[in-house]
């Protein structure tokens, strides 16, 4: 007898034949938002109600309250800013540059973070010695580093992506660490009674399962990443976003301001949903929470 041809469902009574569990009723998916419409549509469509909402404010407070556009500028003002900047001014080109040292440095940082942590998972006597000095540059502030990073290596690239690699690094390397110690002993025990080797047991045990703290790391990675390269920007760039901001403060150009804040919030809502985006893809097999009612 198979082992297919042996099992039992506990869902299904014992003895039902084939045609009855094919007739048995499906459960009804409840929606949130009325006939026909689904929980994800519901919740973006209050997600986008909300969205008009602040914008609407945007527009019409400022007016209300008499505010100087030199210090809150209505939406529109923002708009035709962006437009005049796109024109003239080479937004996109800042988006780029801004966008590709955010990517590149959020990439080193999460393979650094990861492969440190997990050496030092695996490693307790390194681990034990390195600590200290891990948890000194920790505690650093991280955006301190900036004008170091830009007296060595000028007005370029590199230092705003050794600033974000350097905030990217820790909350993953400390997730995967913690990650890796935490790993059920039963788990490996029993893949090492199979005559497993060590990288067997770390490739079918211990990484699958700091991979939900991975994850985690990288979620908030990608939005550290943003705020490292910006601060570096901020401190040496002569461009990106952050040197457009800080060129727009100058000028007293609060509009450009707002549209500098508005895009580098985009890149990080695009980082962190790509990173959603792997999550899911790699962590499919983890059920999801779902709640029901009657």
């Amino acid at each position: 007898m198979s082992l297919e041809s042996s099992t039992v469902s506990v869902n299904q009574p014992v003895g039902m034949s084939r045609s009855q569990k094919l007739n048995q009723p499906k459960p009804k998916k409840h929606s949130t938002g009325g006939p026909g419409v689904s929980k994800q549509t519901f919740t973006a469509l209050c997600s986008l109600s909300v969205l008009i909402l602040v914008l609407a404010a945007w527009e019409w407070i400022p007016v209300w309250l008499d505010t100087p556009a030199y210090i809150w500028p209505v939406f529109s003002s923002v708009v035709e800013e962006g437009i005049r900047m796109w024109n003239t001014g080479n937004l996109l080109e800042h988006f780029g540059i801004t966008a590709f040292e955010v990517v590149i440095g959020f990439l080193l940082g999460a393979l650094l973070g990861l492969f440190v942590g997990v050496v030092l998972g695996l490693s307790p006597t390194p681990e034990s010695v390195l600590s200290p000095y891990i948890l000194a540059l920790q505690i650093a502030p991280k955006v301190a580093f900036a004008p170091l990073f830009v007296m060595w290596m000028g007005y370029t690239i590199y230092p705003k992506i050794l600033v974000g690699i350097l905030i990217v690094f820790f909350p993953i390397m400390i997730n995967v660490l913690s990650a890796i110690r935490t790993v059920d002993p039963d788990m490996v025990n029993l893949v090492r009674t199979l005559n497993a080797s060590r990288l067997q047991i770390f490739r079918l045990v211990e990484f699958p399962s700091s991979l939900p703290a991975l994850f985690s790391g990288l979620r908030i990675g990608s939005t550290l990443a943003v705020i490292g390269v910006t601060v570096g920007e901020l401190v040496g760039g002569n461009q990106g976003l952050g040197f457009l901001l800080v060129d727009s403060e100058g000028q007293g150009n609060t509009a450009g301001v707002f549209v500098a804040i508005i895009g580098l919030t985009i890149i990080g809502i695009v980082a962190y949903a790509a990173v959603v985006w792997a999550e899911r893809r790699c962590l499919h097999y983890i059920p999801k929470i779902t709640t029901t009612t009657a």
